[in-house]
């Protein structure tokens, strides 16, 4: 018999975009909730994030007139995933992202630039950025609407175990209260009883070396992390130890644009991603040459760079830099990003083969010019821009863990599924623990659609959860 310390009708574990999500909509179907962190802070990797978030047919592309369809985003999400993707999920994702993103509007008051971003892999522009250029716009959004509603969001709480009844449904959680990361004897046992269901939002683990380093032994401590510390692996080992099904562990995704001269995701990543790929090129500094579409997607991008052994230069003009001006500055003061007046210049500070990078930037415009596709598949007749405005920026580039694809296995109802695909009473998951939504590689900006989407339907069928009844 557990003695319990307190009851709750939903508990949820996690605070990232996910947890905070199901919070909300669970509090609004009228249950008790009270949202559990590890950290000394809320957020998770949201808090770091860019705050770019995916979304066909959203409001924007229809006051901008940009065509786009769930079908093309789910085709676009597949084959990025190598159709390791689980169908059912995906639909959930493409078919729900854009009330998603008019959610955040209208209910937490979320504001978001006038702007559409094309990132690699997506066949239109479909990315919209919140009005600060961070992920902390949605957490900072969403604990205003938790205090309103009178919800509790408890930090230093560390998931120890997902504690089960004689039937073998979810009751409850034991946790470390007062917990200090990363001392995993600090704080007080407590147990928390979970009335309707427990959320698990706990995010991945790309930050946990011993665990990666299991799915796959090259991601060891040598290899960076774009990812908050906190990012580990405990809240899917407490599921998986209760019988969750693990799903797609081994793909782990590296991010193409993490800077080789700085920690963890930084300024200088994020004027990669929403300048220097979108706009630039990426070349080997060995050969002075391309290596890449630049608009393919992550694991081909970080693929290209790992074959060649060392750091790639990623390089763009003065216009295509202006787009992350904010960034490129910061960047800049800290000599993360370099600038120069002539390619010759940037040519001979990285040690590249004399004319090599005027040639390949010469045969890069001339075939804009023309309207061609590369021999990488680049259709540059498709809104690629000419490298010819200097100043030049230059930045290199080494692939850092970024993304955890795989984790525990979920279905359209964010109920956590069993060995036998069986729904565990009483669990529900949401967010990058649940594996199987993205398949071998997440595109960017789809990870706070996935989050927001799936922690959404996990909180109103937490609430709806009741004990007698079946998950």
């Amino acid at each position: 018999m557990t003695n319990w310390d307190e009851h709750k009708d939903v508990v949820i574990i996690g605070s990232g975009i996910a947890g905070l999500s199901a919070a909300i909509e669970a509090k609004a179907a009228g249950a008790s909730v009270v949202v559990l962190e590890k950290m000394k802070v809320t957020g998770g990797n949201t808090r770091i994030s860019d705050g770019g978030i995916a979304a066909p047919n959203n409001y924007l592309q229809k006051e901008k007139g940009v065509e786009d369809s769930q079908a093309q985003f789910y085709a676009d999400m597949r084959a990025a995933g190598l159709g390791l993707n689980h169908p059912d999920l995906l639909e959930v994702v493409t078919a729900n992202a854009a009330e998603s993103v008019d959610w955040t509007r209208e209910v937490l008051g979320v504001e978001y630039l006038d702007r559409l971003d094309r990132f690699g892999g997506h066949a239109s522009a479909r990315a919209l950025t919140t009005r600060n250029h961070t992920g902390a716009d949605f957490t900072r959004a969403q604990m205003k609407k938790l205090e309103a509603m009178g919800v509790e969001v408890r930090t230093g709480c560390l998931l120890t175990a997902l504690l089960t009844d004689d039937r073998g449904g979810v009751c409850g959680v034991a946790i470390r209260s007062g917990y200090q990361f990363p001392d995993a004897n600090s704080g007080v046992a407590e147990h928390i009883g979970a009335n309707q269901a427990v959320v698990l939002a706990t995010g991945g683990f790309g930050s946990d070396v011993r665990f990666r380093s299991i799915q796959n032994p090259a991601l060891n401590e040598s290899v960076g992390s774009t990812n908050h510390r906190g990012a580990t692996a405990e809240g899917l080992i407490a599921a998986l130890k209760i019988g969750a099904a693990p799903v797609h562990l081994s793909w782990i995704q590296l991010g193409p644009w993490a800077c080789a001269d700085e920690a963890g995701y930084g300024r200088a990543s994020s004027f990669a991603s929403y300048s220097v790929y979108p706009s630039g090129i990426l070349v080997d500094p060995v050969t002075g040459e391309r290596i890449v579409n630049e608009w393919s997607d992550r694991r081909t991008r970080s693929d290209a760079i790992l074959d060649t052994g060392h750091a790639c230069v990623g390089i763009v003009d003065s216009r295509g830099a202006s787009i992350a001006a904010a960034s490129l500055e910061t960047s800049l003061k800290r000599g993360h990003v370099k600038a120069f007046e002539s390619l010759s210049d940037l040519a001979t500070a990285y040690d590249m083969p004399d004319g090599r990078l005027e040639a390949t930037v010469k045969h890069y415009n001339d075939a804009i010019g023309k309207g061609r596709t590369d021999r990488f598949g680049k259709p540059l007749g498709r809104g690629a821009q000419l490298l010819a405005a200097p100043p030049f920026y230059a930045i290199r580039l080494w692939p850092k863990v970024h993304y955890t694809a795989g984790g525990i296995g979920i279905n359209a109802q964010a109920q956590v599924l069993d060995l036998d695909q069986r729904a565990i009473p009483h669990l529900y998951a949401a967010g990058e623990v649940c594996g199987g939504i993205h398949g071998a590689s997440r595109l960017g900006s789809c990870a706070l659609a996935e989050c927001l989407v799936f922690g959404r339907i996990a909180g109103q069928q937490a609430a709806a959860c009741r004990p007698e009844g079946d998950a």
